[in-house]
C-alpha cells in the first residue's frame, strides 16, 4: 500500500513538471524588472524631467537619448522620446505596477497627452498603452505613419498552442472614445474601447530589392470588453492556416499595404511586412508578432481612463 502511493505520488509529480515543461515564458514576460528613463522635456513646454519605463534589466538612463532594448529585451513600448518642431516631449503610457509584495505587473493605460506652446504649439494627442515583440524607433518626431516607428515582431520557429497570461482590467463605464491626433480639435465618438492581446505566426521572406513579404502561419487574439479582477493563465488558442471564415475572428484578418506593420530588413531598413496570403496549416514560422495593449489598435482613439494589467506572459508549446 505504502509503495502504491509512493508510486502515485510520483506519477502526480512527473505530471506536474511535464505540464510546467510546456510553458515557454517570454523573457522579462514577468515584468519584474524596467529600466527607467529620465528624459528631459524642452524648458518651453516646463522643463519638465518625466520618467519613461522600458521591460528590461533593470537600470536608469538619464538624458533624451534614442532607447535600444537592452539586455536582450524583446519587448518595446508605446512609451517614447519624441522630438517635433525642435521640442522634446516624453510619452509614459506602460509602467510597472505592484501586484502583491514585491511582485510587479505592467499597468497599461489609455490617455491623453498634451503639449501646450502660447502662439507655437497646441496638441491633444490620445495615446493608448502597449507593449509589443519588437522595438520603437526613436526619437519619433511626428504623429504620421505610427506604424512606420515600430519595428514589429522577432525570430521565432516554434508552433505554441496558445498565449497565455495574467490580467486585470479598468474600464470606465462612459461608452464613448475620444479622437485626439494632435492636429484639430478633440472628438467624441460613439462605442467604448477595447484592450486586447493578439498573436500572429508570420513566414517571412525578402525579395531582390528588400521588400518584405509574408504569409500567416498562425493567429490568435482577444478583446477585453469588461471590467476583471485578476485572471490567472488565460489563455489564448492559436489556430494555424486561413482563419478568415471564423466570425469571432474577422478583426484578426491580413495585414496588406495599407495596414501594414513595419521591420527592418536585410540592410537594415524599415519596410512594411505585406501580408500576401493565408499559410499552409503545418508551416514553420519565422517570426512572431504578440501585441498587448490599453486600445483597439486605431491610432490615436481610445477611452481615457482604460487601465489594463498583464503579468506572466508565455507560450504554451
Amino acid at each position: 500500500m505504502k509503495k502504491c502511493n509512493i508510486l502515485f505520488a510520483a506519477l502526480i509529480f512527473a505530471g506536474i513538471v511535464c505540464q510546467a515543461q510546456r510553458l515557454e515564458k517570454i523573457k522579462f514576460g514577468d515584468f519584474n524588472s524596467w529600466v527607467t528613463r529620465n528624459i528631459h522635456e524642452s524648458s518651453i513646454i516646463g522643463g519638465n524631467t518625466r520618467k519613461v519605463y522600458e521591460v528590461g534589466p533593470a537600470r536608469v538612463i538619464d538624458g533624451n537619448k534614442a532607447y535600444n532594448n537592452e539586455g536582450g529585451s524583446p519587448w518595446g513600448t508605446s512609451n517614447v522620446y519624441a522630438k517635433v518642431s525642435g521640442i522634446v516631449k516624453a510619452s509614459c503610457a506602460v509602467e510597472p505596477c505592484i501586484r502583491s509584495g514585491s511582485d510587479l505587473c505592467a499597468k497599461l493605460s489609455t490617455k491623453i497627452e498634451r503639449v501646450k506652446v502660447l502662439g507655437m504649439v497646441n496638441m491633444d494627442v490620445m495615446v493608448a498603452g502597449s507593449m509589443f515583440l519588437g522595438q520603437m524607433i526613436e526619437p519619433v518626431t511626428s504623429t504620421k505613419n505610427p506604424y512606420g516607428k515600430m519595428d514589429m515582431g522577432i525570430a521565432y520557429t516554434k508552433r505554441p498552442k496558445n498565449l497565455v497570461l495574467d490580467y486585470r482590467v479598468d474600464m470606465p463605464e462612459s461608452d464613448t472614445r475620444t479622437k485626439a491626433t494632435g492636429f484639430g480639435s478633440i472628438k467624441t465618438l460613439p462605442g467604448r474601447d477595447e484592450a486586447v492581446v493578439f498573436v500572429f505566426l508570420q513566414r517571412r521572406w525578402e525579395d531582390a530589392d528588400g521588400n518584405l513579404h509574408a504569409k500567416r502561419v498562425g493567429t490568435g487574439g482577444h478583446k477585453f470588453t469588461h471590467a476583471s479582477k485578476w485572471v490567472n493563465g488565460y489563455k489564448i488558442p492559436v489556430v494555424y492556416g486561413d482563419c478568415s471564415k471564423r466570425a469571432d475572428m474577422n478583426w484578426l484578418g491580413l495585414r496588406g499595404a495599407s495596414n501594414a506593420y513595419y521591420a527592418r530588413n536585410s540592410k537594415g531598413k524599415l519596410k512594411p511586412v505585406i501580408e500576401e496570403g493565408w499559410d499552409a496549416p503545418n508551416a514553420t514560422p519565422t517570426h512572431v508578432i504578440v501585441m498587448i495593449s490599453s486600445g483597439s489598435g486605431e491610432p490615436f482613439v481610445g477611452t481615457e481612463g482604460l487601465n489594463f494589467y498583464v503579468d506572466n506572459v508565455a507560450f504554451e508549446l
